[in-house]
């Protein structure tokens, strides 16, 4: 069940460099004010809220800042109104992308998103044109914290894990959408540390890229991620070492 994942150490490295920046914080927010808006304000009935707020306590978020949010959310603070989007295109060499956003002005993000396409080599498709490519999952990280692959195995598989990846120097979980809030909650009462739980989009199968047209397709996720109304970024992009 294990294997190794260029694409799954870049997006860890990634998720930690925007941590330290202060990236997450912004992101998180918004997650956090549409997850309340949607769910209700109280974490204990909400799963996505629940998640968001751990999320973000995980990257030392003050706890003022997370009730502020669910406050406006809610309608007990005035607050911004944001309106979830996801777009569909092709990056370049091919690579198919889906580009979760949360935006307050959809024309803006529109405009942006396809400029960010075009300028790095690729292009903004219709509604369903790569999304039939992916599937939703529940996906977890966990540094290595001195366990081995089969002690890992047997707590997520135990929970109702679909997959276990082991990277040099993290673990990667893989579940169905029922089955990641079980095996987040599991991982958590046995006392191993979480680096990030999230619901993502992944492909059914990849397109291997390397060198160049590597070097393209990252500069193209890169900017996107670097948009502050751009959620997540999601490939079917295989990073092949030369």
């Amino acid at each position: 069940m294990s294997g190794h994942s260029k694409w799954a150490t870049i997006k860890r490295k990634k998720a930690a460099i925007d941590a330290k920046r202060g990236k997450a914080f912004t992101k998180l927010i918004k997650e956090i004010t549409v997850a309340a808006r949607e769910g209700g304000g109280d974490p204990d009935a909400n799963p996505r809220l629940r998640l968001a707020v751990d999320n973000a306590k995980s990257v030392n978020m003050p706890q003022d800042n997370i009730e502020r949010a669910i406050k406006k959310a809610t309608g007990e603070l005035e607050g911004v109104n944001f309106t979830e989007l996801t777009y569909e295109g092709y990056g370049p060499s091919g690579v198919a992308m889906l580009v979760e956003s949360v935006t307050d002005n959809k024309n803006r993000t529109v405009a942006e998103v396809r400029h960010l396409f075009s300028k790095y080599g690729g292009s903004l498709g219709e509604s369903g044109s790569v999304a039939w490519m992916f599937e939703r999952k529940g996906v977890i990280t966990l540094p290595k914290q001195n366990k081995t692959e089969d002690e890992i195995f047997e707590i997520v598989f135990e929970a109702g894990a679909d997959d276990l990846q082991a990277e040099e120097e993290f673990f990667e979980v893989t579940t169905s959408l029922t089955s990641f809030e079980p095996v987040r909650r599991k991982l958590v009462e046995v006392g191993l540390e979480i680096d990030n739980a999230s619901l993502q989009w992944l492909a059914k199968n990849t397109l291997p890229v390397s060198g160049e047209a590597a070097e393209k397709v990252m500069k193209l996720i890169d900017a996107l991620e670097e948009s502050d109304d751009v959620q997540n970024v999601f490939a079917n992009a295989d990073f092949i070492e030369d």
